[in-house]
C-alpha cells in the first residue's frame, strides 16, 4: 500500500499556525511548487525525513499529581513563549519619524541586531542624523552590527524590507486619537506616495494615531495588498491589559496571557474569555469588578500617559510593541499576535481595518486567527468597526 503524500500549500500554512518552523518530507512525498513557494514565504524549512524523534517521557502518577498541584500554587511561573531559533535578519529597516517612538524602535532594533541597515527619517533637520550617530557610537559597547543612517529625505526608504511609520502629530491632554485624523491623514498620504515608488515590496507598519484610520489611509494611498500594510495597536493594548491583570492579581506579567482586539481607541475590546493567569481563567484570581477595572485600565492606558506628560504621548511601550510585530515578521516569534489589518469577511466584518489575532511571516499577513468570542466580545468588535467607518465616512 502506497504511503506517498502530496504536500500542498495548505499543509505549510497549517504548520505555521501551529508554531512550527520545520516540515518533515518523507521519502516518496510529492511537494508541490506552490508548497515550496509558501514555505519560503512564511519561513518554514522543508527537512528530509524521517527525523529521529525522541521517545515520549513516561511519568508515574505521583509525579503527575505533584506537578498538577504545583501549577496551582503561587510559586508556579508560566513557561516562556516559544521562540524560533533561526530568526531572519532584515537587510534594511526604515523608520519614518525619529521622535520618541521611532528613536526607541531604532534603539531596540540596533541592540537586538535585527537588521544590517537601520534608516531613520525625520522632517526636522538633524534629529534623525543625531539619533543615528548616537546609536553608531553605542555600537562600540553593544557590539551591534547594524549601521544606522539619518536623513530628512523620504526617498531613503528605498530598498527597505520593513518600514515603520510613526510620523505625525501626537495628541495632547484632552485630545482623543480621532482628533488627529485630518492632520495625520495628510502625513500618511505624502509618505505613501514615496513608499510606493521607492519601496514597492516593503511591509509597512503604521503607528501614527488614530492608528486604524491611518492604516486605511496608507492602504488607499499605496495601493498595496492588505498583507503588506499592518497597524501596530493590539500588541500595545494587550501589553497594557496584561499589566493591569498582573497588578490586580499580584503576579508578574509573565504569568498572564491576554490580548486586546478592536480599535486602538475608546472602542478597543480586551478579551477576558481568552485571558489566563498562571494557565487558569481570570475568575480563579479576580472578581468580576476587578476584571472590569482591568479592562478599563487597558482602554484608558494611553490617555493616562498623555495626561501625565502634558506634551506628547507614550513612546517606550509603542516601540516595544512595534518590535514584537517585526519579530513575528522575521520569524523570531511564533504563534498569533494582535495586529490591525483590513478585514475581508473575518469575524463577520468587511471593508474596515481592525485589530485581530493574526499570523505574520516574511511577506506580512499570513492568516487571521478567527477565534471564538463571546456575544459581548463580538458586539464590541462590531461597534469598533462601525465607529471607524463613521470617522472615515465609509
Amino acid at each position: 500500500m502506497s504511503t506517498k503524500r502530496v504536500i500542498g500549500a495548505e499543509a505549510l500554512e497549517d504548520a505555521r499556525q501551529r508554531g512550527r518552523n520545520q516540515f518533515e518530507v518523507l521519502p516518496g512525498d510529492i511537494v508541490t511548487a506552490m508548497a515550496r513557494e509558501t514555505a519560503a514565504r512564511i519561513g518554514i524549512q522543508l527537512v528530509d525525513g524521517p527525523i529521529e524523534k525522541p521517545s515520549a517521557p513516561v511519568t508515574d502518577g505521583a509525579t503527575a499529581l505533584r506537578r498538577g498541584l504545583y501549577r496551582r500554587s503561587p510559586r508556579w511561573v508560566t513557561p516562556q513563549a516559544s521562540k524560533s531559533t533561526r530568526p531572519r535578519r532584515l537587510r534594511k529597516l526604515a523608520l519614518v519619524g525619529a521622535g520618541g517612538v521611532g528613536a526607541n524602535i531604532a534603539h531596540l532594533a540596533a541592540n537586538r541586531d535585527m537588521a544590517d541597515d537601520i534608516t531613520l527619517i525625520d522632517i526636522a533637520p538633524g534629529v534623525a542624523e543625531a539619533m543615528a550617530l548616537d546609536l553608531n557610537h553605542a555600537s562600540g559597547i553593544t557590539g551591534s552590527r547594524a549601521r544606522c543612517v539619518g536623513s530628512t529625505d523620504l526617498a531613503m526608504v528605498a530598498g527597505a524590507e520593513v518600514i515603520v511609520v510613526t510620523a505625525g502629530r501626537a495628541r495632547g491632554p484632552g485630545m482623543t486619537r480621532a482628533d488627529l485624523i485630518d492632520v495625520n491623514a495628510r502625513v500618511m498620504r505624502s509618505t505613501a506616495e514615496v513608499i510606493k515608488t521607492q519601496a514597492p515590496d516593503a511591509i509597512v507598519i503604521v503607528v501614527t494615531n488614530p492608528l486604524d484610520e491611518m492604516t486605511v489611509e496608507m492602504l488607499r494611498a499605496t495601493g498595496f495588498p492588505r498583507e503588506r500594510v499592518l497597524g501596530m495597536a493590539g500588541t500595545l493594548d494587550s501589553s497594557r491589559f496584561r499589566n493591569a491583570l498582573a497588578m490586580a492579581a499580584g503576579v508578574t506579567p509573565a504569568d498572564v496571557t491576554a490580548f486586546t482586539l478592536g480599535s486602538h481607541g475608546d472602542e478597543m475590546a480586551p478579551i477576558p474569555s481568552h485571558a489566563r493567569i498562571k494557565g487558569r481563567a481570570l475568575s480563579a484570581f479576580l472578581s468580576e469588578e476587578q476584571i472590569a477595572a482591568c479592562v478599563k485600565d487597558a482602554i484608558t492606558g494611553g490617555g493616562q500617559v498623555v495626561a501625565l506628560k502634558k506634551t506628547g504621548s507614550a513612546t517606550v511601550a509603542p516601540a516595544h510593541s512595534s518590535i514584537e510585530l517585526i519579530d513575528h515578521i522575521r520569524g523570531a516569534a511564533l504563534g498569533s499576535v494582535p495586529v490591525s489589518v483590513m478585514l475581508e469577511g473575518e469575524f463577520g466584518i468587511d471593508g474596515v481595518v481592525l485589530g485581530v489575532p493574526a499570523h505574520l511571516g516574511a511577506k506580512g499577513l499570513v492568516a487571521i486567527d478567527e477565534i471564538r468570542l463571546t456575544q459581548t466580545e463580538q458586539a464590541a468588535l462590531n461597534t469598533a468597526a462601525e465607529a471607524i467607518r463613521t470617522r472615515l465616512g465609509l
